[in-house]
């Protein structure tokens, strides 16, 4: 029973922490660009975009497919970034481990 117990004390640790990096991950970003840096975006730790920045150079009316194309690679690859920081994070908590429904 006191096995239990002290099983039961480590789960409700973890989850305090799991809550207090949920809270962290808002404070941190990453950038990512495309095309050379014309397009950059910043991305918290919650997989939000935080901003977005497009240098006026690539935009061309004539040509819009291309500067959707390069904001989806940023925002892509903003997400992607994000989501490392956020596993990284995580596994300081939890010693590497995945353990199921500890997930951001």
């Amino acid at each position: 029973m006191q096995n239990i117990n002290n099983i039961m004390r480590q789960a409700k640790k973890m989850q305090e922490k799991m809550a207090h990096l949920q809270q962290e991950l808002e404070t941190k970003t990453v950038e990512a660009q495309s095309g050379g840096g014309m397009v950059r975006v910043l991305v918290n730790g919650k997989f939000e975009i935080v901003s977005l920045k497009i240098e006026k150079d690539v935009v061309n009316p004539d040509d819009i497919e291309m500067l959707q194309d390069l904001i989806a690679a940023a925002v892509n690859e903003g997400i992607r970034k994000s989501q490392e920081l956020a596993q990284a994070e995580m596994a300081k908590i939890t010693g590497g481990l995945a353990i199921p429904g500890m997930g951001l």
